[in-house]
């Protein structure tokens, strides 16, 4: 069932702003996922998800061979599990995001266009081809499909309001998205409080569940606003180079990598927490908690957040809309004041979780190749590894030090020592990140533990409690240093 949202106020003739969906292929991955364990926040999740469940395992009993491959399937799962939640169920979303129908699920778009996350685990799609078969999900995706098509209607109208009363305050018409798709998935199989929202070129997509009778509204209207501000930014890429002196004060925000490297994202987000924080409670919150959210997103590291959001005070009394105020915003910023104002801020140890991934192939960082490669532990994809951070450093278009220290562990798991430690001295060289440096030291000190230098081992590790990350694994790693020598089958790695 497809609802394309805004009829009338809220959609052109030409073309809807909006469409709530369901997809067989996601349902069929949240399956083959809930099918091997994946529980997370069960107890807030819409009753059909209980009955899917079951009703999976009860056929997966009735079969031999969906046992067996159910059995290999979760082998994978398993070994490619992420430490929390979110992570894990994330990759398998970017996985589906590229996934045709099934039952054959073949490949939307070429093997390196696909999200370093979703890559990941392209190792699933002939599993899930066999397990789709012979646990027969066609019949209970069928079974439950009518349910499916009642959440759908049940949060149309709750969406269309949202869109209708964001166009109102944005003043943008509705006109103008011909070729451009928002599209709001609902899977009752996924955690209910986890959104997770992808950027393909012009196209929007979000995948989001029920949490106890709801939808997390803020979230679909935060990647509805990129939907529509995003285009806006990308045309003045070039007026926005100027911005670029910004990134610099930026470098040790806790904000995401991509924020840091690219101002016109950098942008486009600070506009949009700008919005949400004069909108709050439908723009009747009170001053001090709109500001409170204000500097909240500025000490995240979107430095900008104040100055759209007084801009957007004058915008307010004007006719105008966004779409031709944007220029003049982008053109009132005073971009050496803004640079001290950004130099001044205190850093958060941490930021929320952005919803919206930009899954742009040209976005897609080499160094998050780098790191996927990395994290399977094996020496052939550490030299692969090796390989994409030199290739990240030459091109100089990426975080030097994060390059730098992927070549450092990429030299330790293939056993080159005195690599690996050349690297990791360079790294601290330019690094300004804390965790880099804290892990720098780190590992600096239990090779130097390794080699009977515990003195300057330490050192090391005394300067990676002072680096300033609080996390609880370096301050666990580097107490742990502290208390005793490294030793690889006694202490954990990271």
């Amino acid at each position: 069932m497809v609802v394309s949202l805004g009829l009338g106020a809220v959609c052109s003739a030409q073309g809807s702003k909006a469409t709530l969906d369901v997809s067989e292929t996601l349902f069929s991955v949240a399956a083959a996922m809930n099918a091997c364990g994946y529980d997370a926040e069960l107890r807030g999740s819409d009753v059909v998800r209980q009955h899917l469940r079951a009703e999976i395992a009860q056929a997966i009993s009735r079969s031999d061979a969906a046992r067996a491959t159910r059995e290999e399937m979760c082998r994978f799962y398993k070994d490619h599990q992420q430490p929390d939640s979110s992570r894990e169920l994330a990759q398998y979303v970017s996985l589906a995001m590229n996934l045709g129908p099934p039952p054959g699920f073949d490949m939307l778009r070429r093997e390196s266009e696909v999200p370093p996350d979703g890559a990941y685990v392209l190792g699933m799609v002939p599993l899930l081809r066999r397990f789709y078969g012979e646990a027969g999900l066609d019949s209970i995706w069928q079974t439950h499909r009518r349910e499916y098509e009642a959440l759908v209607a049940r949060y149309h109208d709750p969406v269309a309001r949202m869109i209708l009363s964001t166009d109102v305050y944005l003043k943008m018409p509705s006109s103008g998205y011909v070729g451009r798709e928002f599209v709001i998935y609902l899977e009752p199989l996924t955690a209910p409080g986890q959104v997770n929202s992808r950027n393909f070129g012009t196209d929007y997509y979000m995948v989001i569940a029920p949490e106890n009778g709801a939808l997390q509204m803020q979230a679909v209207r935060h990647t509805y606003l990129h939907y529509l501000l995003d285009p806006l930014a990308l045309k003045r890429a070039n007026a926005l180079k100027r911005l670029d002196a910004l990134l610099p004060a930026v470098k040790n925000a806790p904000m995401p990598d991509e924020y840091k490297y690219d101002s016109t994202l950098l942008v486009t987000e600070c506009l949009i927490r700008a919005i949400e924080a004069r909108t709050l409670a439908s723009g009747k919150a009170p001053e001090a908690e709109q500001r409170k959210l204000v500097e909240a997103s500025t000490r995240e590291g979107f430095v900008l957040t104040p100055y759209f959001y007084n801009a957007l005070r004058d915008f307010e009394k004007e006719p105008t809309g966004l779409k031709d105020a944007f220029g003049d915003f982008l053109h009132g910023i005073d971009v050496p004041h803004e640079k001290k104002l950004a130099s001044e801020v205190s850093f958060s140890q941490q930021a929320s979780p952005e919803v919206v991934r930009v899954a742009r192939p040209s976005q897609v960082r080499v160094l998050d190749l780098a790191e996927e490669r990395l994290s399977t532990g094996k020496p052939e994809d550490a030299k692969a590894a090796e390989q994409l951070a030199r290739q990240a450093l030459e091109a100089g278009a990426e975080d030097p030090a994060r390059a730098l220290f992927i070549l450092a562990r990429a030299a330790a798991l293939q056993a080159d020592v005195d690599a690996a430690r050349t690297y990791f001295e360079r790294t601290l060289a330019v690094a300004r990140e804390p965790r880099l440096v804290a892990w720098s030291h780190i590992y600096l000190g239990r090779m130097l533990d390794l080699q009977q230098n515990r003195e300057a081992a330490v050192q090391h590790y005394q300067a990676a409690l002072s680096a300033g990350d609080a996390t609880p694994d370096t301050k666990a790693a580097a107490e742990r240093g502290l208390k005793e020598p490294y030793h690889p089958t006694s202490a954990s790695r990271r």
